[in-house]
């Protein structure tokens, strides 16, 4: 694929991301749990404090066929780490090689950050992510399990602030 160029995610690429977010969401059986909206994704990638960084795959003519979502975390065992967010190509270019060269500039990022970790998360029933991840000798481990509170809990839980 010699018209495909994997680059740094501007904000013009935004509304492309956002489908291709949106695209996810169906693969994964959940197109109802996508909140997320341009302005959000403007404010948290190019605002005054911005979160998250990308990378897209794309082709010739400006088309935008995959993205690598990620930000910078924090483990108090070993310091810096990368969380790769979301790993996403269209569904029709899976399988071609393009999520690997997604998933290797965030790697180089990582390596380039200094992080001494890179983390993400897959599904269990996501058969070619998990074989993917193995053929390249990551590990995934059973031992953790994730926990989350919606936009709903964090509201409702009585927690004391602290200044």
């Amino acid at each position: 694929m010699s018209t495909l160029t994997i680059r740094r995610g501007q904000e013009a690429d935004l509304p492309q991301v956002l489908a291709l977010i949106q695209e996810l969401a169906e693969y994964e059986r959940a197109p109802h749990e996508v909140t997320n909206t341009l302005a959000d994704m403007q404010r948290d990638g190019f605002g005054p404090d911005p979160i998250f960084k990308f990378f897209v795959a794309e082709q010739l003519g400006g088309t935008i066929i995959g993205i690598a979502l990620y930000y910078t975390a924090y483990s108090t065992w070993k310091g810096r780490m990368l969380f790769l967010e979301d790993l996403v190509v269209t569904e029709a270019l899976r399988g071609t090689g393009i999520g690997k060269r997604l998933f290797d500039a965030v790697v180089a990022e990582a390596r380039h950050t200094g992080a001494h970790r890179m983390k993400w998360q897959v599904l269990e029933w996501n058969e070619p992510a998990i074989g993917f991840y193995k053929k390249i000798g990551a590990n995934l481990d059973p031992e953790w399990h994730n926990g989350n509170l919606t936009a709903e809990q964090i509201h409702a839980y009585p927690a004391e602030v602290v200044d």
